[in-house]
């Protein structure tokens, strides 16, 4: 097997069950795979994986991807996680993204969001990923922030890599708690009802009775940005 082959074989998962905790999926995760990666966009439960991660023990990389179109509060979110994880690698693709940059076309957004997440979220990440060739991703998706990811489990296989969801039974109100118990710089925009952000054309404040990710491409048919669904998912 080359550096640049896909690693695809299973892994072999313990009997991890709903009450399993986070970190003992996530020390399981290290020790099968040691130079597994994490992708974050810094949600809430994107923060509170950084912090279960480091305290599990990772010391590996935190890859956001700057689309060019993130509220500045997300921005400032990153930087603080940065500043308080300085084990951790806090890596940006496409550092100093703009509307006016020439990736895509300005109004792309409105009228092909996929496209528009195509050329600057998922290819950026998924180039990243080719050179860097992780065993595994870490990530902080969980089953009821959509009906997209209702099912998920602890331990995805198929496609490039395994991809390991330590918060996949988790619920809001348990990330919630443990972000205040643990005074973890959650993006202030949260507060303000945005439970998922992501770019801020394309996202709006969640309303009552909506899930987690309502306010995400809202209108546009819309729940996921390619990156964990479609032909080119991690």
């Amino acid at each position: 097997m080359t550096a640049a082959e896909p690693r695809q074989e299973p892994p072999t998962v313990p009997a991890f069950t709903p009450e399993t905790g986070p970190q003992d999926i996530i020390r399981w995760a290290l020790d099968v795979y040691p130079d597994a990666l994490m992708p974050s966009a810094f949600n809430l439960n994107g923060v509170v994986l950084v912090d279960l991660a480091a305290r599990a023990g990772y010391r590996g990389d935190v890859v956001f991807v700057d689309t060019g179109y993130h509220f500045p509060e997300t921005l400032a979110t990153r930087d603080r996680l940065a500043a308080r994880y300085p084990e951790l690698n806090f890596v940006t693709l496409n550092a100093g993204a703009h509307p006016e940059d020439g990736q895509t076309p300005p109004t792309l957004y409105a009228s092909d969001p996929d496209a528009c997440c195509a050329v600057r979220k998922v290819a950026p990440l998924q180039d990243f990923l080719r050179r860097k060739n992780p065993p595994a991703l870490l990530n902080a998706r969980s089953r009821d922030q959509a009906a997209t990811r209702a099912d998920i489990p602890f331990v995805e296989v198929g496609g490039t890599r395994p991809r390991i969801n330590p918060l996949a039974h988790w619920t809001r109100e348990k990330l919630e708690a443990y972000a205040t118990q643990h005074d973890l710089p959650v993006n202030p925009l949260y507060s303000d009802g945005f439970l998922s952000v992501g770019c801020w054309t394309c996202t709006r404040a969640v309303r009552p009775g909506e899930d987690a990710r309502a306010g995400r491409w809202a209108g546009k048919g819309k729940t996921e940005c390619g990156l964990w669904q479609g032909e080119n998912r991690l």
